[in-house]
């Protein structure tokens, strides 16, 4: 830079020290933001602290259940259905809000199963019929029978009508991962599980993309089955992190019923920004996980979806207490350990009440330590 540009400062009335002190304050801020989240990137959305969430499905309205049921014997028409489908997103995301959920789901009401449901949208599946999986437990099992195609956006039209009735900055979206399918399907068509797998990742890839142009800022990615067969993790962790490929918005990986032992010794090879695990369920004896995050943040499950006793608000509490000795509390999000689906809708909207006041409490012990606010990271 010449004299005549210094002296184009100078007559600005700039003081070149004050700029130095600045930039070498932003630098340090930067390099602190670095160490604190890692490769982290903040989305421009301010959530209060601990933020409140769900898994993914809520339980659907009886009188859906009797409208598909019209449905699948001629009685109504596809319109009818559609409708009701749209009304039953609206009474769910109103039931999580005015409960206190800071971020919603669509509680899944299009979905009967979380496999199947993408099954049938990807070109390259087929059913044989219900196969039965546990007790008296039938699974419509899809099997691969050709080269999987992605053959159009899955979830995108939900997202977006979620998005429109919801009240909230910031909704989730959950997509079954590539693992889960592959290991829940037969497979008469690819030479192995693995490359099966990596090619469901392309697809469940591509329709995120798809999500985070539409507007999307949180997608969880569902692989209740990734711990299954240990053998098989070096492979899956790999295949699994393909979906999230050229992706900028919020990652979550949800896991449950399985091993977090061994999962979190892949904690720092998956490339999601926060894991969304169930500890209440398992009496919380396996937090101690949580002290292998890195700058990860975790979704902790507080509250049992497989009891329908309601917890205590000082429950809660406690648990979120208990996992702030492993991890700051802007890395917390709280959230029930799995799906509310199978549990009655009276009983799923209790434990979300409960949540949020065991959550309040906490929240007012950081306010009065000046910690209020968290930011949307990806």
């Amino acid at each position: 830079m010449g004299t005549g540009s210094w002296a184009m400062f100078g007559s600005l009335n700039i003081n070149i020290q004050e700029i130095n002190t600045y930039i070498i304050f932003k630098i340090s801020f930067v390099m602190w933001i670095t160490r604190r989240w890692g490769d982290t990137r903040e989305l421009g959305v301010e959530l209060p602290i601990l933020p409140t969430t769900v898994i993914g499905s809520y339980p659907r309205p009886r009188w859906l259940r009797h409208m598909i049921r019209l449905w699948s014997m001629g009685r109504v028409d596809d319109k009818a259905l559609d409708e009701a489908f749209r009304d039953s997103v609206r009474v769910v995301v109103r039931e999580q809000e005015e409960a206190g959920i800071d971020i919603p789901s669509d509680g899944e009401m299009w979905r009967d199963e979380m496999v199947e449901y993408f099954a049938e949208r990807i070109d390259g599946f087929r059913f044989y019929g219900p196969v039965r999986v546990w007790g008296n437990n039938y699974f419509n099992k899809p099997a691969v029978v050709s080269k999987l195609s992605y053959r159009e956006p899955i979830v995108v039209k939900e997202y977006m009508f979620l998005r429109s009735v919801s009240n909230r900055a910031v909704v989730k979206v959950t997509i079954t991962g590539p693992y889960t399918i592959a290991d829940w399907s037969f497979n008469e068509y690819y030479g192995s599980k693995e490359e099966l797998t990596f090619e469901l990742a392309k697809i469940i890839n591509r329709e995120i993309i798809e999500l985070e142009k539409a507007g999307a800022l949180f997608v969880q990615v569902d692989e209740p089955a990734l711990t299954t067969h240990p053998e098989e993790m070096d492979w899956a962790v790999d295949a699994i992190n393909q979906v999230t490929k050229g992706v900028g918005i919020k990652l979550g990986l949800h896991v449950c019923y399985s091993d977090y032992n061994l999962l979190s010794r892949y904690f720092d090879k998956l490339s999601f920004s926060q894991f969304a695990l169930e500890f209440a369920n398992r009496g919380y004896r396996d937090l101690g996980v949580l002290s292998k995050l890195g700058d990860r943040e975790i979704g902790l499950g507080v509250v049992d979806v497989h009891n329908r006793s309601i917890e205590d608000p000082q429950h809660v509490s406690k648990a979120i207490e208990k996992a702030m000795t492993y991890v700051e509390p802007e890395k917390i999000y709280v959230n029930p350990d799995c799906g509310l689906k199978l549990l009655p809708r009276e009983i799923a909207r209790k434990k979300l009440e409960v949540m949020v006041s065991g959550t309040k409490i906490v929240r007012k012990e950081l306010l009065s330590k000046g910690i209020e606010r968290t930011i949307l990271r990806g």
